[in-house]
C-alpha cells in the first residue's frame, strides 16, 4: 500500500507540472509593445498617454529600482479564437515576477486606453481578461513599478535599495511574457479540482479512508485523461473527481467564516507614495473578482486608504462606493490606519477611531461595528475601553500568534481592558491574515482551535497581503469546492459582522483575558528610529496645545476654529502611527519622510499656538506663562495663562573629586564620572541608592538579534555589556553639571540638573555605533513587586520578577510618559520626553536587601531594512522624582511632555474648564467634530480608583452632555458618568467624554 501511494502522490506531481500547469492556455499570440520611463516619481495616466512611446521587446530589461515604466499593448484576437469552446482571451503578463512574491517584486496597473482603471498585474496574477471578440483588436496601458526585493534571504541582511538616494539606477526587471492568450477554462476547472482535492489529501492522516479514496480518485482521473489532450479530455476527468468533491461534510464540522482580505502596509518596504499605488491596484483587482464572481465579499480597513483612493483614483472609488453599498466591499475597523496600539498616546488612539469611523460614515453611509488589527506588534490595555466608547462590539487581531515563547491559551474570548470594559475577541486559529484556502490552512484552523467542543466557527481572511494583492479567482475556486468537502472544515464567504453573530449566538460562555495582549516578539519596536517616535510624542502633545488655545480663543475672542487644519495635521500624525512606521520597521525613505513630516507638523502648530496666544493674550510687553497641562503649576493654572515667576535652581557644589546638587528636597552626590554615588530624599529620611551601586550609569549592549533586525530584541543581549563610566569633560552648570562621554564611535553630552520638579537627566547623543543597544540603569533601593508604566487613559503593573514563562518573555516593555516604582508607603517615578522601552528587574543584592533596577531603553542601531536607522543626533530626557505617587507620576509625565511658554501680552487668560479632584485628569479640550461650536472636554481617572468631581465651566453655556468618542449623546440606558449638571462619577480608569453647549 505504501508504494501505491508514493508512486501515485509521485505521478500526480509530475501530471500537474508537466501536464495541468503547461496546458491552461490553448493558444497564445503576440502583441505589439511600446513603452515610456517615467524620469522620476509616478505620473497620472493623462500624463504618462501624452508622452512619446519607443519600441521595446520582450526579454528587454526595465525599471530601476523604485522607477515606473508605462508599456502601450496592442494586438488583436485571433480570428480562429472564436470557434473555441469553454475558453476566453486574456492578455498574460510576466514583467519579472520571479524575483518575488506579490506585494514584494515588481507590479503594474493594467488600464483602457480610455484611462479606466482594470485591474493589476501581480505574481499570482497576471491575466487582464480582454474585452475583445475574435478578429477584434485591443489596446491597453500597463504602469509598471519596478519595486525592489527588498527582503533578501532573510530580514537583516543590510541592503541600499530601501532608500531611493542609494538604490541604484539600473534597470532590474525583465520583461519574460507579454501576450495574448486564450485561456482553457475547462482545464483550469480541473486544475481547481486537483489542487483541492490533493491538498486535502496531504493533511489527511496517512491512513485514513479518505485520504486514500481521494488518492484513488486522482489516480483514475489521470487514467481518465488524454494528457496531451487536456483540452478534450478535461471534462471527462472532472466527471471522475465529481464523486470525491461532492462527499459532504460532517454536521458538526469546524466551519470557517472566509472573507476576502489584502493586508496593506501603509508603509513597510515601500514608501507611502507606492502604498497609495498598492491601494489602487489592489481594490482594482477586488472590484474586477467582484465583476466576475457574485459570491466574493472583501473586508478592507484603513480609512486613510479609501481616502488615498478617494483623491487619486476617483472612478475607482465611485466603483468601490457601490460595492460597498451592495455589502460586499465592506469597511472594517473604523480606524484612520491599522496603528501600532503600544506607543500611539491617549488622544491619538481616540483620534484614529474618530477620523476613521466619521470617513466610513461621511463616504459610505456605513460605521464598522469592528476592530481590525490583524498585524499590530501588541495590544495596549486600554484598547477595549476605548473601541467601545466609539462605538465598536467586536475585536479581531492575529499576531499574538507570533508569540516565541507561549501560545495564547484563547481563540474566541472576552477581552478586558484596565478598566473592565470587555470586548468579544476573536483570533483566528489558522495564523494567518494572509490566507489562501489552502487545505493547509484549514485544517490548522480546525486542528488549533481551543474553544473546540463549545464552538465551531472561525473566521479566516483570505488574500495576497502585506503588500496587497487580494483575494484570487484561484482562491475562490478553492472556496466554492471547500464549501461542504468531506474531510476538510465547512468554509463559508461572507463578511466578519456574519461571522461574529455567528460567534457570538453559538457562545454560551467564553473566558476571559485581562490587561495587555503583550507580543513576545518584535521587542526592538519600542526603541528603534527614534527620531519618529520622538516626533510622534512631540506632534501629540503640540496638537494638544494648539487645540486648546484655539478653543479659548474661539469661546473667549471669537476666532475662528482652523477645523480643515487640524484634520490634516491629526491625519498626518496618525498614518504615521501606521504599526511599521512609529514601531520603526520600514526603510529608510519611510523614516525619512516621516521625519520631514514631523518637522513641518511642529513649525505649523508652533505657529498656530502663537497666533492662538496673540489673539488671548492681547497686545502687551508682559510675560504670560501658557500653561497646557491639567495641572497648575507654579501659580499657573491649569490649561490657563498667567503672569510669570522665576523658577529657583538647586544649590551646586565641589565635593571632592566630585560634585553635590541639593535642594530641600533632595541630596545628590556625583563621582568623578559623573554616576550618582548617593541619592538621597530629605523628606523621607531615606538614600535610594543601595549601597556599593551607582546610578546614572550608560551600558552598551551588543544587539544582534536572531532575525527581524529593527523589530527584535533578543534576551541574550544582556550577556555582553560595557558600561560607560569614563568621562571626556565634566563641568557645573547652573543647577547642575555637564557631563561628556564617548562609546567610541558616538559621543553623548548629558546635562544633570535639579530643580522643585526633580533631578532631570537631558541627553544629547551623536549616535553612529552599529548593533548597540543603549540603555540608562537606574537601580533603587526598593522592593518594588512591579513596575507601573502609563498607557493610554491609564497604567499598567507588571511584575518585576521572574516567575513563570510569561514573566521571562516580557523582558522588555513599553510605556509611555512615565514609569513608577514602590514598596508600600513609598514609590520613584521616572518621566520622560520620548522614550517607549524599558526593562525593571527586582533583585538582592549579598545583604538580602532588594533592588529594583529601571533601565529605558536609549537608542538601537539595527542594519536591517534600514542600515543606517538611529545615525545622527538625539535629543532624549528624563525627569527622576523620589518619594513619588502614581498620581505624581501623572503630573511629572505632562510636565515632561507639555513644558510651559512664555508669550508677551497685555493680560492673563481664565481656563475655559476645571476639575476639583485632581486624580482626574483633562486629555483634550477642543471644539466639536460638526462644526457646532460646542467644546468637547475629554477627561479619565488616573490613578485606577473611583472619583468623583465637579467640573467647572468657564463660560456662557447651554447643556453639559456625555457622550460617547465620536461625540454623540450615550445611549438610552448606559450608565453616564454626568450625575447631575456639574458633577462626575467615574469609575477606575473610566474614559468621559462631555460635550458643553454653547450658549
Amino acid at each position: 500500500m505504501h508504494d501505491f501511494v508514493a508512486r501515485t502522490e509521485h505521478r500526480l506531481t509530475r501530471f500537474i507540472n508537466e501536464r495541468l500547469r503547461q496546458q491552461l492556455y490553448r493558444d497564445r499570440a503576440r502583441v505589439e509593445v511600446t513603452h515610456w520611463e517615467a524620469p522620476d516619481e509616478p505620473v497620472s495616466f493623462a500624463e504618462a498617454t501624452a508622452q512619446t512611446f519607443a519600441p521595446f521587446e520582450v526579454g528587454t530589461p526595465w525599471g530601476p529600482p523604485w522607477g515606473t515604466v508605462w508599456f502601450h499593448v496592442t494586438g488583436t484576437v485571433s480570428v480562429g479564437w472564436g470557434k473555441e469552446a469553454d475558453t476566453r482571451p486574456e492578455l498574460h503578463v510576466d514583467l519579472g515576477f520571479a524575483g518575488g512574491g506579490t506585494g514584494f517584486t515588481c507590479e503594474a496597473n493594467a488600464w483602457s486606453a480610455q484611462g479606466t482603471l482594470i485591474k493589476a498585474l501581480e505574481p499570482m496574477n497576471r491575466y487582464v481578461t480582454l474585452d475583445a471578440g475574435p478578429g477584434e483588436s485591443f489596446e491597453l496601458f500597463i504602469e509598471a513599478a519596478a519595486n525592489p526585493v527588498v527582503p533578501s534571504f532573510n530580514w537583516y541582511q543590510p541592503t541600499p535599495v530601501g532608500d531611493k538616494a542609494t538604490a541604484g539606477t539600473d534597470p532590474i526587471y525583465v520583461v519574460n511574457t507579454l501576450e495574448v492568450a486564450l485561456l482553457d477554462t475547462g482545464v483550469w476547472e480541473l486544475s481547481q479540482d486537483v489542487d483541492a482535492l490533493r491538498g486535502l489529501m496531504l493533511v489527511l492522516p496517512a491512513e485514513s479512508t479518505r485520504r486514500h479514496q481521494i488518492l484513488s480518485a486522482l489516480e483514475d482521473m489521470m487514467d481518465a485523461v488524454d494528457p496531451h489532450d487536456l483540452a478534450g479530455t478535461a471534462a471527462r476527468g472532472r466527471e471522475v473527481l465529481r464523486p470525491a468533491l461532492e462527499s459532504p461534510a460532517g454536521r458538526s464540522s469546524h466551519v470557517v467564516h472566509a472573507t476576502g482580505h489584502a493586508h496593506i502596509d501603509s508603509a513597510w518596504l515601500w514608501p507611502v507614495r507606492e502604498t497609495i499605488r498598492k491601494c489602487s491596484r489592489t481594490f482594482s483587482n477586488v472590484i474586477a473578482l467582484m465583476d466576475e464572481d457574485p459570491d466574493l465579499t472583501f473586508a478592507c480597513s484603513s480609512a486613510q486608504q479609501y481616502e488615498w483612493v478617494r483623491d487619486h483614483y476617483p472612478e475607482l472609488f465611485e466603483r468601490i462606493r457601490e460595492k460597498v453599498a451592495e455589502g460586499r466591499f465592506v469597511p472594517v475597523g473604523g480606524m484612520w490606519v491599522e496603528s501600532d496600539t503600544n506607543m500611539p498616546g491617549s488622544e491619538a488612539m481616540v483620534r484614529q477611531f474618530v477620523l476613521g469611523t466619521r470617513f466610513f460614515i461621511d463616504e459610505f453611509g456605513f460605521e464598522p461595528k469592528d476592530v481590525w488589527l490583524p498585524d499590530s506588534f501588541g495590544y495596549s490595555g486600554a484598547m477595549p475601553q476605548i473601541a467601545r466608547a466609539a462605538g465598536k462590539d467586536s475585536f479581531l487581531t492575529q499576531k499574538i500568534s507570533w508569540n516565541d515563547t507561549n501560545t495564547f491559551p484563547h481563540h474566541t474570548f472576552w477581552w478586558e481592558g484596565i478598566d473592565g470594559s470587555r470586548i468579544f475577541t476573536h483570533f483566528p486559529p489558522s495564523d494567518t491574515y494572509n490566507s489562501h484556502l489552502s487545505a493547509e490552512e484549514l485544517a490548522r484552523s480546525e486542528r488549533q482551535f481551543r474553544e473546540k467542543g463549545r464552538a465551531t466557527h472561525a473566521l479566516v481572511p483570505f488574500g495576497w497581503g502585506d503588500g496587497g494583492g487580494g483575494p484570487t479567482r484561484e482562491m475562490m475556486a478553492a472556496a466554492r469546492r471547500k464549501a461542504d468537502l468531506e474531510g476538510s472544515p465547512k468554509v463559508v464567504v461572507d463578511t466578519p459582522a456574519e461571522f461574529f453573530a455567528a460567534a457570538k449566538a453559538e457562545h454560551g460562555h467564553l473566558d476571559t483575558w485581562t490587561g495587555e495582549m503583550y507580543l513576545e516578539y518584535h521587542r526592538g519596536t519600542y526603541t528603534s528610529q527614534h527620531r519618529t517616535k520622538a516626533g510622534n510624542r512631540r506632534s501629540e502633545h503640540l496638537l494638544r496645545e494648539a487645540e486648546l488655545w484655539w478653543t479659548t480663543a474661539v469661546v473667549r475672542e471669537g476666532a475662528t476654529w482652523p477645523k480643515e487644519q487640524f484634520d490634516r495635521l491629526w491625519k498626518q500624525v496618525l498614518l504615521q502611527q501606521f504599526h511599521d512606521i512609529l514601531p520603526g520597521s520600514s526603510i529608510a525613505w519611510v523614516h525619512h519622510e516621516a521625519e520631514q513630516h514631523y518637522g513641518a507638523i511642529a513649525a505649523e502648530l508652533e505657529e498656530l499656538i502663537a497666533e492662538a496666544g496673540r489673539i488671548l493674550l492681547g497686545a502687551g510687553e508682559t510675560p504670560f506663562v501658557l500653561n497646557a497641562r491639567p495641572f497648575a503649576d507654579h501659580g499657573v493654572p491649569a490649561l490657563g495663562v498667567a503672569a510669570a515667576t522665576e523658577p529657583r535652581i538647586a544649590e551646586v557644589a565641589s565635593s571632592g573629586d566630585g560634585f553635590t546638587l541639593s535642594n530641600e528636597a533632595l541630596l545628590v552626590e556625583l563621582d568623578a564620572n559623573g554616576l550618582v554615588t548617593r541619592l538621597f530624599d530629605r523628606r523621607a529620611g531615606r538614600d535610594l541608592l543601595p549601597p556599593g551601586q551607582v546610578s546614572n550609569l550608560l551600558q552598551l549592549h551588543r544587539d544582534i538579534p536572531n532575525e527581524w533586525d529593527a523589530w527584535d530584541i533578543n534576551s541574550h543581549y544582556k550577556q555582553v555589556t560595557r558600561d560607560l563610566t569614563e568621562v571626556v569633560s565634566i563641568a557645573t552648570v547652573p543647577g547642575g553639571v555637564v557631563i561628556e562621554r564617548s562609546t567610541g564611535a558616538s559621543s553623548i553630552t548629558e546635562t544633570v540638573t535639579l530643580d522643585e520638579a526633580g533631578l532631570h537627566l537631558d541627553f544629547d547623543i551623536d549616535w553612529h555605533d552599529r548593533q548597540k543597544l543603549l540603555k540608562l540603569t537606574l537601580p533603587f533601593a526598593l522592593h518594588a513587586r512591579e513596575a507601573t508604566s502609563e498607557i493610554q487613559f491609564g497604567h499598567l503593573a507588571r511584575p518585576t520578577s521572574v516567575n513563570t514563562s510569561w514573566d521571562a518573555a516580557r523582558f522588555e516593555t513599553v510605556a509611555h510618559r512615565w514609569l513608577h516604582v514602590s514598596e508600600p508607603g513609598y514609590g520613584v517615578a521616572l518621566a520622560n520626553s520620548c522614550t517607549y522601552g524599558y526593562d525593571t528587574l527586582r533583585t538582592t543584592d549579598g545583604d538580602g536587601n532588594s533592588v529594583t533596577t529601571v533601565r529605558p531603553s536609549l537608542l538601537r542601531a539595527p542594519m536591517f531594512p534600514d542600515p543606517d536607522a538611529d545615525q545622527g543626533h538625539h535629543q532624549l530626557s528624563f525627569l527622576l522624582v523620589p518619594g513619588a505617587e502614581v498620581g505624581d507620576a501623572v503630573e511629572a509625565g505632562y510636565a515632561e511632555n507639555l513644558p510651559t511658554r512664555v508669550l508677551a501680552g497685555a493680560h492673563g487668560v481664565d481656563p475655559l474648564v476645571t476639575i476639583d479632584n485632581p486624580a482626574v485628569v483633562v486629555e483634550a479640550v477642543k471644539l466639536a467634530e460638526d462644526g457646532s461650536g460646542d467644546v468637547v472636554v475629554r477627561l479619565y481617572e488616573s490613578r485606577g480608583g473611583r472619583a468623583a468631581a465637579v467640573l467647572g465651566v468657564g463660560f456662557e453655556h447651554g447643556p453639559v452632555v456625555a457622550t460617547d468618542l465620536l461625540e454623540r449623546p450615550l445611549a438610552t440606558g448606559t450608565r453616564s458618568p454626568l450625575v447631575g449638571q456639574d458633577r462626575l462619577e467615574l469609575r477606575p480608569f473610566e474614559i468621559v467624554t462631555l460635550r458643553i453647549g454653547r450658549a
